[in-house]
């Protein structure tokens, strides 16, 4: 029995090593191209996984835990990148152009996934994978193209701050819809989701300061090793509470401020880029590339719509910071990327009648437009305009 085990675990080594080699080849060749590595991530997910190239069955229940894992870092991370008074800016000038982006965003999703005959809940999470943008391939873009300090990038991170926060609320609402019940059950579930999001918020913007204080001393190991249990043991919690645990490990990422913030960003890097790597990988693993063929045209044609009404968004956002123009077309190609956050959303729906065709169609629109994206950000300055229109 010992050397069974010994031999299922050599597998499974050999197995991850393997994997984790791959991923590493695929980041160097997308730092070559200067394009984020996602779509790369999602395509060998796919050649391993479910009627791939060469199946994994070994290590798949360790890769699971290491994608929840890496959602956790992602989220964690994304919430490092907020102080208090950005969320507070971001609140008090970003909603008319956050509710404008779920208007124009969300719907077309929604409305496909009604025209293909989906049950609503699996249309309204297409919506919510149509709807937001990818912080982390969009953030990646700007400090790529030096324009972290532009005039018109407040308006890309204040739509940012609002969609970010928005799943704060999305999220554990379509969760406690997911497990379903009666009315009344339903509605309590997500009561109760609500008022943990609430809670959580709260204590993160009211006891930051003291919850930074206490990680903050000490050497790097102890910080790393506190920030990691704080944030899986706030996880747990509200995954316990039916809210999503990545959005306690985002708020867990909000209540960090100031120099700690910033050590912590420097530690937690190197994992979740690890273990992110890991979760885009896991999510394809689920799906039949015959089932990502057959939702391509689908895919496709979401993507185009999607990311003319990004485009749309932005410059109505640039509009009202008073951007020029052309900076008015630099937030609007930003914004198209979706990445991170919509494979979470599809990952919610993995067990629903219609799972399957929605982890297809979404691995496809992520695939299309974190491609697209940055590569329409990158040549933002070069789309021709008006002579007298095109200054910035």
């Amino acid at each position: 029995m010992l050397a069974a085990g010994s031999s299922e675990a050599a597998l499974a080594f050999i197995e991850i090593g393997a994997v984790v080699l791959g991923l590493a080849l695929l980041s160097r060749v997308a730092g070559r191209i200067g394009l984020t590595a996602v779509p790369l991530y999602l395509v060998a997910g796919l050649a391993f996984g479910d009627g791939g190239i060469a199946e994994i069955d070994v290590s798949e229940e360790f890769i699971s835990l290491g994608a929840e894992i890496g959602v956790l870092l992602l989220l964690f991370s994304l919430g490092l990148e907020y102080s208090e008074s950005e969320l507070r800016s971001g609140l008090r000038t970003g909603v008319p152009p956050g509710l404008v982006d779920m208007l124009a965003n969300a719907t077309p999703g929604v409305v496909l996934g009604l025209l293909l005959g989906w049950e609503p809940l699996a249309a309204v999470l297409l919506g919510g994978v149509t709807w937001i943008s990818s912080s982390g391939i969009i953030s990646k873009v700007l400090a790529d193209l030096g324009r972290l300090a532009n005039r018109e990038t407040p308006a890309i991170l204040n739509l940012l701050v609002i969609e970010d926060l928005a799943m704060a609320v999305y999220l554990p609402v379509v969760a406690a819809l997911i497990v379903g019940g009666t009315a009344a059950e339903i509605s309590t579930s997500v009561a109760i989701a609500l008022v943990t999001v609430v809670v959580i918020l709260y204590a993160a913007l009211r006891f930051g300061g003291v919850l930074t204080s206490v990680l903050g001393r000490g050497s790097d190991e102890s910080l790393l090793l506190g920030v990691f249990g704080v944030t899986l043991l706030v996880a747990g919690v509200a995954q316990s509470l039916e809210v999503s645990g990545a959005i306690g490990a985002f708020l867990v990422g909000i209540a960090l401020s100031g120099p700690v913030a910033e050590r912590t960003e420097r530690l937690v890097s190197p994992l979740q880029d690890l273990f992110a790597a890991t979760f885009f990988v896991f999510f394809s693993f689920q799906i039949d590339p015959a089932d990502l063929f057959a939702s391509a045209l689908p895919a496709i044609a979401l993507a185009v719509v999607t990311m003319a009404c990004k485009f749309a968004t932005g410059w109505f956002a640039g509009a009202r910071i008073g951007a020029g123009r052309r900076g008015r077309v630099r937030v609007g190609t930003a914004l198209m990327a979706r990445g991170e956050f919509s494979i979470v959303i599809a990952a919610l729906g993995v067990d629903l009648a219609d799972g399957p065709e929605l982890g297809a169609l979404a691995a496809g629109y992520v695939l299309v437009t974190a491609i697209a994206g940055p590569v329409a950000a990158r040549f933002a300055d070069r789309i021709p305009l008006p002579a007298a229109s095109a200054t910035a």
